[in-house]
């Protein structure tokens, strides 16, 4: 298929740069004619054509210095005119500002689909205020899920352009049914993650457990509750807990007495995750909100068993590739974690069990499953704004 892919970010920078630029890469590698309009180019991509809209001179020029909404409008503008040279059957847009690119896909006749890298931005606002709340950070915490009105009417405008929504995980797929999408606007697919040259064995000894916690410390991921459930475990008495990831400021000093506790360290960023997976049992991801965590995906590629919530949007079968609670159980996860201490032959079959699993879990595999979803929304006619709730 031919594909003009938009995203108004810097391509293969981490976060949502490094997703979508497995995706194209995936897609290229599978055969289909992708041509990327990006912000910025943060590691070489193989397609069709490359098309920079934030860069002058192979320089890139920061979102801030024209005003982010500006340079979003302006990628819009770039992107829009991409689709009427390329005349694609897909137009694949990333948040945010896709106004003009949706149009043009629909006046060439292509089908338009929105990704959704979270739960809808409403949800996940909720959500993220109700925990800021409890935890009394409200005027201590400021997060990329703090309520923004117009951030949300720029994307209300980008779905209800769109043929349909992208979803990467049940999760996400609830969150936009919840807020009144149909659910023939909502296309399940799935995230990815590439396999190291390392070896990797099941977990194996009857020994204190490791565990690690990756991603950024905010009340959104539940690092609190990860902390609470350790510090209640018998794996806490000799096993070791590795936090990995940048910590919000006022977020760190309320948890300052569990992250010094015997057996926890903190490691900040770290841009090498697969080793500390493959050093670590468990993998801790109690989130409150999530779209499809990659660390899930890597962890089971490195044979890390995930515990984690159903809001993390991981792909695996609970009791098989990992243990799953409801956001918030802190009592829950302390018992898986009770479980695999104490049983140190179901933390090798369950380890095995994430190797097995993980060569279904490439973006190899992912890059498949969305030229399926690009293939059934081909069939599809240009959005009607009067089949869901505004």
């Amino acid at each position: 298929m031919r594909v003009v892919f938009s995203f108004p970010h810097v391509l293969g920078a981490p976060g949502i740069g490094w997703t979508a630029w497995n995706q194209v890469e995936g897609l290229t590698r599978a055969g289909h004619e992708v041509h990327v309009v990006a912000a910025g180019l943060a590691r070489p991509v193989e397609a069709a054509s490359v098309a920079l809209t934030l860069s002058v001179a192979g320089r890139r020029i920061p979102h801030r210095a024209v005003g982010r909404d500006r340079a979003f409008v302006w990628h819009d503008r770039r992107a829009a005119r991409r689709v009427r040279a390329v005349r694609p059957d897909i137009v694949h847009l990333w948040p945010l500002g896709a106004g003009a690119a949706a149009t043009a896909g629909h006046e060439v006749g292509a089908a338009v689909l929105r990704e959704a890298p979270n739960t809808h931005t409403a949800h996940a606002w909720e959500v993220v205020a109700a925990e800021v709340a409890r935890l009394g950070l409200h005027d201590r915490v400021r997060t990329a899920h703090t309520a923004n009105a117009e951030h949300l009417r720029m994307e209300q405008a980008e779905w209800d352009a769109a043929t349909a929504i992208l979803a990467p995980s049940e999760p996400v797929a609830a969150s936009f049914r919840a807020a009144g999408f149909a659910d023939d606007r909502i296309l399940r697919h799935r995230y990815g993650y590439r396999p190291s040259s390392r070896r990797v064995r099941p977990r194996t000894g009857d020994r204190p457990l490791r565990a690690v916690y990756v991603g950024l410390g905010e009340p959104r991921k539940g690092l609190h509750h990860a902390l609470a459930a350790w510090k209640a475990s018998t794996a806490s008495r000799g096993g070791e807990l590795t936090v990995v990831g940048r910590m919000l400021p006022g977020y760190a000093d309320l948890l300052r007495d569990d992250l010094g506790l015997p057996g926890v360290r903190t490691v900040g960023f770290s841009e090498d995750v697969s080793s500390v997976l493959a050093a670590s049992d468990v993998l801790l991801l109690p989130t409150l909100e999530e779209g499809s965590a990659l660390v899930t995906y890597e962890a089971q590629g490195a044979g890390c068993i995930p515990l984690v919530s159903t809001a993390a949007g991981a792909d695996l079968e609970d009791g098989v590739h990992g243990f799953v609670h409801t956001p918030g159980d802190v009592d829950a996860l302390r018992w898986h974690l009770d479980r695999l201490q104490i049983d140190p032959a179901l933390r090798t079959w369950m380890s095995a069990s994430c190797l097995e699993h993980a060569p279904a879990l490439t973006w190899d595999v992912a890059a498949a499953r969305l030229a399926e979803v690009y293939a059934e929304a081909c069939g599809r006619d240009t959005v009607d704004e009067h089949e869901f709730a505004a």
